[in-house]
């Protein structure tokens, strides 16, 4: 028989594995394998389970569709193969790429050579545009948008299904996950996908390019899509396309707002893959900072990190975003930015620790865009300007009337706007806790201690070898910053986005 290893693949539209299994001629096992190891990470969460399984039930109605249905198995995925080749008799595993975090790739190595071991070939299609085994960025934009304006591909009419029964899915609480209430959650599906593809390109988009910064018009204007393109439930040429066709009618329409809107999201598809790029360049990303310099910074330890993973910092506006953000599973762009760059910045924790926090809180945990935007927004790549969040004043600038922070932080409803956003100084005192820090100061220390690391001498040439490696400067990427032009010539390769891809 021939396998479809469904793993953050979830559809069975535009999927070149399973296409090529039936057009085989023989049994298909479209297979999904639960993996307990997996789930035992310290970047899963009990949200993401959930998420998954809906997404599951999804794709086994598509499947049965085509006169087939997803099989579950639980297990190390190499001893499961290894029973089914036993057992079946496989002639083939297919399988997309997958970026993921440092313990699949771990397990894929694993697979792959327990298959040459056992004669089975591994056919693996690209599913994003990442491409492996690449040594710069030149031209990398052109072949995305090739890629991205390929056909999409048919789901196949009918599936031979090969008879092999499965297991239960289990429960969270089976493959040892903490108890995750997340009341806010998205649910998971391609048609829950569908849907919100299709009211962000019909309606919803028209403000996105202004509403995106801002938590609150964020959660209503930004996309939504990131949980199912982390997924796999809708692949990235389905959502590219669908916004070239809506960008297409809106300018037919004279909409300059929504096109606008629609540039800006498309821009974002192209940085999607762009970061992902970088983990698949660099697996070992989520372990060590990508310049070594950094590796030796001071952390502080667990009590602020509690503090900061459950919004009592003592800033109003970064608890509202860490509160929102436990609530739903997701947070935009900037407030992403924000909340890491003052754990890292202010607070001195070690970005490995809080980059797990946030990886669990998301619902969309993306490894390939989470990881390197968590070192860019700690100041560890050593190519990067520093970005270094003023957590009031970003309240004033997102949240002027204080509203987002008076609906997550109930305890402050009672203060007027100009205390809202900094409840330390209202008159007698608000029954909130202090700033675990003076973030002024806290943000000098932080620049100074950079400013002497990259002063080092040895700083420069790691830094140019990671520009040539990561940078986007000859790779044609949409610019979202409005700096380029003043930035030195050792950084320019490496901007400091302003947005970015999980809108």
């Amino acid at each position: 028989m021939e396998i479809v290893w469904f793993k953050r693949d979830l559809r069975v539209h535009d999927h070149a594995p399973l296409l090529a299994a039936c057009a085989s001629g023989r049994p298909v096992l479209p297979l999904y394998i639960v993996e307990p190891d997996l789930w035992a990470q310290p970047d899963a969460s009990g949200r993401q389970f959930a998420f998954l399984a809906e997404s599951l039930a999804d794709l086994d109605r598509s499947l049965q569709a085509g006169g087939a249905r997803l099989v579950v198995l639980v297990g190390d995925a190499v001893q499961i193969l290894h029973d089914l080749h036993a057992s079946y008799g496989i002639t083939a595993i297919h399988a997309h790429q997958e970026t993921g975090n440092l313990w699949s790739f771990a397990r894929d190595k694993a697979v792959r050579r327990w298959a040459r071991a056992a004669g089975v070939p591994v056919h693996e299609a690209m599913q994003h545009g990442v491409w492996r085994a690449h040594d710069n960025r030149d031209g990398w934009a052109a072949r995305w948008e090739a890629m991205m304006r390929r056909p999409r591909l048919p789901a196949p009419a009918a599936i031979a299904m090969a008879d092999v029964a499965g297991d239960a899915l289990p429960s969270a609480a089976d493959l040892g996950l903490a108890p995750d209430p997340c009341p806010g959650r998205q649910p998971g599906g391609r048609r829950a996908g569908l849907a919100l593809l299709k009211s962000f390109m019909g309606e919803r988009g028209r403000p996105y390019r202004a509403a995106m910064s801002a938590p609150a018009s964020g959660a209503d204007h930004c996309s939504r899509l990131s949980p199912h393109l982390a997924l796999g439930a809708i692949s990235m040429r389905e959502a590219f396309q669908s916004a070239l066709t809506a960008r297409q009618r809106w300018k037919d329409g004279g909409d300059s707002q929504f096109v606008g809107s629609i540039d800006s999201f498309i821009s974002r598809l192209h940085w999607h893959c762009h970061f992902i790029q970088k983990l698949e360049d660099a697996p070992w990303l989520e372990a060590r900072c990508l310049h070594p310099a950094y590796d030796g910074l001071p952390a502080h330890g667990p009590a602020r990190l509690a503090a900061w993973a459950q919004g009592r910092t003592g800033w109003s506006f970064v608890d509202a975003c860490m509160r929102s953000l436990n609530a739903t599973g997701w947070l935009n762009f900037r407030m992403r930015a924000m909340v890491m760059a003052v754990a890292s910045y202010h607070l001195r924790l070690d970005w490995r620790q809080s980059g797990a926090v946030l990886a669990r809180a998301f619902t969309d945990y993306e490894p390939g865009i989470h990881w390197p935007q968590v070192q860019m927004q700690s100041g560890t790549t050593g190519t990067n300007i520093p970005r270094i969040y003023n957590p009031v004043k970003q309240g004033l600038d997102q949240d002027p009337q204080g509203r987002f922070i008076r609906r997550w932080l109930p305890e402050l409803a009672h203060l007027p706007t100009p205390f809202v956003h900094e409840p330390w100084k209202a008159p007698g005192a608000a029954a909130y806790p202090a700033p675990l820090v003076d973030h002024e100061q806290a943000a000098r220390d932080a620049r100074a201690a950079i400013t002497a690391i990259r002063r080092d001498p040895a700083h420069a040439g790691p830094a140019r070898a990671i520009v040539r490696t990561h940078g986007s400067r000859k790779a044609g990427l949409p610019d979202t910053t409005r700096r380029r032009k003043t930035l030195p010539a050792t950084t320019q390769g490496q901007l400091d986005l302003c947005q970015g891809t999980n809108d």
